[in-house]
């Protein structure tokens, strides 16, 4: 008989956590990987697998394909992990791309569907900003309203923003390029310890992504939402919803908006949040977590030793 805990909470990461090879441990020991990733495969019409063994990284690595292969990561992790216990977290959330995957697990959106969603999702993304025209940028060492005014006085008719708030002192900003590169200086100038370009073609979570985003809600309108069987929360408002039409609302509002990371984890621990799992390739979010809330739990699965570990910790 399947047992919510009050106190754990699953959270799905996004793109910048994928890597040729993830998962092939775990997949050698649990099929259902494999099935899951054929899955998928079957409804991108390519063979999913294949590319993630084989590479090449260049193609993994573009948004329209990274978008579909985390959240069938992150699903494979959690059909395993339902496999072998029967702990199911009373909360959930996921880092951007990685809210549809905790959707499909909250048994809110179909597997299928989110597929087809999150591809459309990033083929969208692509075509909004030519390359070039956008970027983004971490900022590391500054507080989050210093940041936030940068951005505002180095914008000067352009878009400049904070797009996630990752953690105390790591935010991440998006705009067009120009702006994002005076953005920098002027943070270098306040003490920024690191302002580091990142490699993407995509500015994300900026009002770049608004075209996008109305785009993808039309797209939304065709998918069946059910009420998440966990409290999921939501990137753009830190809030959980359960009607279908305000849940396509904050997927659309996602996309333009910043990813309220720190917010939502914080919120969590204060609901008695003690564990933290997260559930997917890699450890990008357990290591944020972990500044943001150290008084709590961190683990991830995305091998068979740190599986036996959340095992051992949760279900022991």
């Amino acid at each position: 008989m399947k047992e919510q805990k009050y106190n754990t909470a699953f959270v799905f990461p996004g793109q910048g956590s994928q890597s040729l090879g993830m998962l092939s441990e775990l997949a050698q020991t649990y099929p259902v990987v494999i099935q899951t990733f054929a899955q998928a495969s079957e409804v991108l019409e390519f063979d999913l697998w294949n590319l993630i063994v084989n590479g090449p990284d260049t193609l993994l690595n573009q948004t329209k394909i990274t978008q579909p292969a985390m959240l069938a990561a992150g699903v494979a992790v959690w059909r395993v992990w339902c496999q072998m216990s029967e702990i199911r977290p009373a909360w959930m959330a996921g880092h951007s791309l990685g809210e549809y995957t905790a959707l499909v697990c909250s048994d809110a959106i179909s597997f299928e569907d989110a597929i087809n969603l999150v591809a459309a999702r990033g083929q969208l993304m692509q075509d909004a900003v030519p390359e070039g025209v956008g970027a983004m940028a971490a900022i590391l060492g500054l507080e989050d309203h210093q940041v936030v005014n940068a951005c505002a006085e180095a914008a000067m008719g352009s878009s400049v923003s904070a797009a996630n708030f990752n953690a105390p002192g790591q935010v991440v900003i998006a705009g067009e390029t120009g702006a994002v590169e005076r953005a920098m200086q002027a943070m270098k100038v306040l003490g920024a310890k690191r302002a580091i370009k990142l490699p993407v073609s995509v500015p994300s979570h900026c009002e770049l992504m608004i075209s996008a985003a109305e785009d993808l809600n039309k797209i939304l309108q065709g998918i069946t939402i059910e009420m998440p069987n966990s409290t999921l929360i939501h990137n753009a408002d830190v809030k959980s919803h359960g009607s279908p039409e305000v849940i396509r609302n904050a997927l659309r509002e996602q996309l333009f908006n910043p990813v309220r990371w720190v917010e939502t984890i914080k919120f969590m621990r204060e609901q008695g949040v003690l564990n933290f799992v997260e559930c997917g390739p890699g450890k990008v979010l357990m290591g944020l977590n972990k500044r943001i809330v150290p008084d709590a739990l961190h683990m991830t699965i995305c091998d068979s030793d740190t599986l036996n570990n959340v095992l051992g910790q949760i279900d022991g």
